[in-house]
């Protein structure tokens, strides 16, 4: 199995960068709309800043996604990100760890997310899993979460927790769909479709009447 960075493919293995211990954000894209989930692009904005720290305390983060390199690159350059962010268009990791779903999976109407057995909505989801590289080189996968069980990391929310309003997700939706968008997109309107897709406003068209 390798996955696919800038610099060519590297195995789980290498991703450690010599570290023992590797977080993995398995980062949701949304093919049919060529960008990255909503609520996923919401949770990398909280991965730099502690990654500074991460790095020098055995531990390496990065993000892999089931898409082609050079549309992440673009994505994550366009939102100004740092963090190393890989391509597992090319192997079965994703497969492997229940985020992406293969045509016959959803055809059966059923797929295995987050420990069990979920109505089929969508080719891809999101998740966290961690890895520990024993000084053998054996490698132990001791940890996933899956749906909301990352948002322990989102610090907006943990901020918004202390405010009087609290995370104040009254709207239609009753999540943070209500109001999250991508960090760039703020003031230029837009929704999120149910599965966490951020879809621009329609340019409205201009009025040449005379």
């Amino acid at each position: 199995m390798s996955l696919t960075l800038r610099k060519g493919k590297k195995t789980l293995a290498e991703l450690f960068e010599g570290r023992s211990q590797l977080i993995v954000y398995h980062f949701m894209w949304r093919h049919d709309l060529g960008n990255g989930c909503n609520g996923c692009s919401f949770l990398a904005d909280h991965i730099d800043g502690p990654n500074l720290h991460l790095v020098h305390h055995d531990v390496s983060l990065v993000v892999v996604s089931r898409a082609p390199l050079e549309k992440l690159e673009a994505y994550k350059q366009g939102m100004g990100w740092r963090f190393p962010w890989v391509s597992s268009e090319a192997s079965d990791f994703n497969f492997d760890y229940h985020v992406s779903f293969r045509p016959e999976e959803l055809a059966k109407g059923e797929v295995y997310y987050n420990y069990r057995t979920v109505p089929a909505s969508i080719n891809e989801l999101a998740g966290m899993s961690v890895f520990y590289q024993s000084p053998e080189g054996e490698i132990f996968h001791t940890y996933s979460s899956y749906g909301r069980g990352s948002e322990e990391v989102l610090g907006a929310y943990m901020l918004l927790d202390l405010t009087p309003k609290g995370r104040n997700e009254y709207g239609p939706r009753g999540d943070m769909g209500d109001w999250v968008r991508p960090h760039d997109q703020y003031e230029a309107g837009g929704t999120v479709d149910p599965m966490g897709g951020y879809r621009a406003a329609a340019a409205k068209a201009e009025c040449r009447c005379h």
